[in-house]
């Protein structure tokens, strides 16, 4: 997200607030602000710019991505509206509001680690702390990784040995 404060009066504020509401086509209980993927909103005067970063290059939801945006803001009354991919610097998993990694746990996804920022290289290549992936149902730490891939390349699959439920796990990247 933009670093600098935003008047919830002001016309980008608003903007904010609209894209607040524009869920995500893969995990529809986070917004695409949950996830970290709007990193700003421009008034150019005659229109909206929103920056997208994506969360990997070959993400196949990201025409979904800035057509939804675009509709959301065009209805309600923002347009002209254009997008502009910034894939530099990279997504990462970091970006995700603490809301979003509530709302993923709501939803049964066990939400990504913090990155390690004690190796001190960059993100792409950065450790991630190797902590046990607690049940988003039950909290019980005594899980299993089933499978590296879930519905999504983002996501792996567990199970729950205490409660014997599967879940899915957002890999942190």
């Amino acid at each position: 997200m933009n670093d600098a404060p935003v008047a919830a009066d002001s016309r980008t504020g608003q903007a904010w607030a609209v894209l607040a509401t524009v869920l995500d086509p893969e995990v529809p209980a986070l917004s695409l602000c949950d996830l970290g993927i709007v990193r700003d909103v421009v008034d150019t005067g005659a229109g909206l710019t929103v920056v997208l970063t994506p969360t990997y290059s070959g993400c196949p939801a990201t025409e979904v991505i800035s057509q939804s945006v675009v509709d959301a803001l065009t209805d309600a009354g923002f347009g002209p509206v254009a997008i502009e991919m910034r894939r530099a610097p990279a997504w990462t998993t970091d970006w995700i509001s603490d809301d979003g990694r509530r709302k993923l746990r709501e939803y049964g996804i066990a939400p990504p680690g913090p990155v390690d920022a004690s190796a001190g290289v960059p993100v792409r290549l950065v450790g991630r702390r190797a902590d046990a992936i607690a049940c988003p149902r039950c909290d019980s730490l005594m899980t299993e990784r089933l499978s590296a891939f879930g519905s999504t390349a983002c996501k792996s699959l567990y199970r729950c040995i205490s409660c014997r439920e599967p879940f899915e796990h957002f890999k942190p990247i």
